[in-house]
C-alpha cells in the first residue's frame, strides 16, 4: 500500500497533535510535532536569556541558532517521539504558559523558521508522516497527499488547554488561557513569515462538538480515500 504524507494545520489548541499522534499510530507512520520544534527554540532562549518571559523584548536570537540542535527520541512509555534540545528531553518543559507566551515571537523570526523548515521537511522526505503546525501544507509540504485545516471555537479551545495544563500541575485561569489562545491566533494568522493559513485543497474539520473517536474515524476514513487514490 502508497504510503502518504499528511499535514495537519490549525489554530492552537484544536488537537492537531492529538490527532496526529493518533493517526501515526495506527498508520505506523513517523509523527513529527512542528509546534515543538519551535517551543524547543523558545525555551533556549529563555534560557539563555535571549528573550524575556512575557515575550516583549527579543534578544539577537539569530546570532545563536547555529548552538541549536532539535530532535526527537521515541518513547516507548508514550507510544510516539519527544522532542529534544541539544539532546536533552524537554517535552514537559515546553508545554507551560510561559512557552506559550513567547513562542508566538519566535516563530515569527524568519531565520527561525528558515532553520526549522530544512529539518521539518527531512523528517518527512521519506512520506509515510504525519506533520502537525501552522503552515505545513502551505509552506513544509505543500504536496502533502492529504492536508487537513483544524479549527474549535475558541472558548471550547480553552477550556480543553485549561484542562491539559491542570493536568499537569500548572496554576492558571481560564481568562488567562482564553486571553493567550487570541494573542497567539492574532500572531500566527498576522505574521509576515508563515503566517497561518488554509492551504486550498485542505479538508476543513471544526470538531468544536466532535468526540476524539468521531473525528479520528472521520479523519481515517480520508487517509484511506488518499492512500486508494494514490495506488490507482
Amino acid at each position: 500500500m502508497k504510503k502518504i504524507t499528511i499535514a495537519i494545520d490549525g489554530f492552537s489548541s484544536c488537537g492537531k497533535s492529538t490527532l496526529a499522534k493518533q493517526l501515526a499510530k495506527r498508520l505506523s507512520y513517523s509523527y513529527v510535532d512542528t509546534g515543538a520544534m519551535f517551543r524547543a527554540v523558545a525555551l533556549y532562549c529563555l534560557r539563555n536569556g535571549l528573550i524575556k518571559e512575557d515575550g516583549t523584548k527579543v534578544y539577537k536570537i539569530k546570532e545563536f541558532l547555529d548552538e541549536i540542535t532539535i530532535g526527537f527520541v521515541f518513547n516507548p512509555k508514550v507510544g510516539y517521539a519527544e522532542v529534544t534540545l541539544n539532546g536533552e528531553n524537554v517535552e514537559s518543559e515546553i508545554r507551560n504558559l510561559t512557552i506559550s507566551k513567547i513562542v508566538t515571537k519566535i516563530s515569527g523570526i524568519k531565520e527561525v523558521r528558515e532553520k526549522l523548515l530544512v529539518l521539518q521537511q527531512a523528517l518527512g522526505k521519506d512520506k509515510a508522516a504525519v506533520l502537525d503546525g501552522r503552515d505545513i501544507g502551505t509552506v513544509v509540504f505543500p504536496d502533502a497527499e492529504l492536508k487537513i485545516f483544524m479549527t474549535a471555537d475558541t472558548i471550547i479551545r480553552a477550556e480543553r488547554r485549561l484542562s491539559e495544563l491542570k493536568s499537569k500541575g500548572h496554576k492558571v485561569t481560564l481568562e488567562e488561557v482564553e486571553e493567550n489562545l487570541k494573542l497567539r491566533d492574532y500572531s500566527d494568522t498576522t505574521r509576515e513569515e508563515s503566517p497561518l493559513i488554509q492551504a486550498k485543497d485542505a479538508v476543513v474539520i471544526d470538531n468544536s462538538n466532535l468526540s476524539r473517536e468521531d473525528q479520528l474515524f472521520m479523519i481515517d476514513a480520508l487517509v484511506q480515500q488518499r492512500i486508494l487514490k494514490e495506488d490507482i
